[in-house]
């Protein structure tokens, strides 16, 4: 399965250096439905937000890759495993849009919960959902 990056994970940006080059099968565009992005210190969140949507890239990782990629992933992103408390983000499969409408799951790694809240309540959206725009 595809991951779909939404900030410092996108080409061009500091840590699809460091943890993606070499490791891509495919990077294509893509949107995330009902998804809003916040503004953190040095990265974005996304949030659950129904009518909204966020841009990004499908990430196809090389076969051989997966599994290495996977798990660096997941420390990055400070993900422990479902429903983990010590979550910063939770990564769940999601269906991402091509260009064309065309639907891909993906992996996504969302903010966990009591971060979704606060940022709700008075974090700092990207307008336009668009990470390498906000300024």
């Amino acid at each position: 399965m595809p991951f779909f990056v939404y900030g410092t994970l996108r080409p061009g940006e500091v840590n699809h250096d460091l943890f993606l080059r070499g490791r891509t099968a495919a990077e294509e565009p893509a949107r995330l439905p009902g998804a809003a992005l916040y503004d953190g210190p040095g990265y974005p969140y996304a949030v659950d937000r129904p009518g909204s949507a966020i841009a990004g890239e499908l990430i196809t990782p090389v076969p051989g890759a997966y599994g290495e990629l996977l798990v660096a992933l997941d420390l990055l992103e400070e993900y422990e495993g479902p429903g983990s408390p010590g979550n910063v983000y939770d990564r769940i499969a999601r269906e991402a849009l091509r260009p064309d409408g065309t639907p891909v799951r993906a992996w996504v790694y969302l903010a966990a919960p009591p971060l979704a809240r606060r940022l709700a309540r008075s974090g700092t959206e990207i307008p336009g959902g668009d990470w390498l725009r906000r300024r």
